[in-house]
């Protein structure tokens, strides 16, 4: 049985703006415990994502997070994934983009984004039914 897209993701999405300084992004995506925070740009009409590899690619390089903004550092060429995709299909876009995060869309709004992190969890609660189920 596929289990899908809309069964992982994590329903709390935190968007910002793209003026927000990556510490300002660092410490909601903290409190939030989320590891990507939509970033939604009116003037230029689309959605981004910022992850907290951008973050900490940042900090690597010795910039300031107290004057970085997230649109210096957002992905705009997004993949987004729908509610009804399989965790096989997130999981194959991921790995031809190169990510961790899918923001989820439906009706093209952003209704919860699904990690690497929510795919690997479900895949280990169906393994533990499974074994569960299985007579000794």
């Amino acid at each position: 049985m596929p289990m899908y897209v809309r069964d992982a993701m994590s329903t709390v999405v935190l968007t910002i703006g793209p003026a927000h300084t990556l510490r300002q992004a660092a410490h909601l995506m903290a409190a939030r415990r989320v590891g990507a925070a939509v970033v939604l740009d009116t003037d230029a009409g689309g959605l981004g994502i910022l992850t907290e590899r951008d973050i900490l690619n940042s900090l690597g390089a010795g910039e300031n997070p107290d004057h970085e903004t997230a649109q210096s550092h957002t992905t705009t060429d997004v993949v987004f994934a729908a509610p009804e995709w399989t965790l096989d299909e997130a999981a194959t876009a991921m790995v031809r983009g190169g990510f961790r995060h899918l923001i989820v869309l439906d009706d093209r709004e952003p209704v919860g984004v699904v990690s690497v992190r929510d795919i690997m969890r479900c895949r280990a609660a169906v393994r533990e039914r499974t074994a569960a189920a299985v007579p000794v």
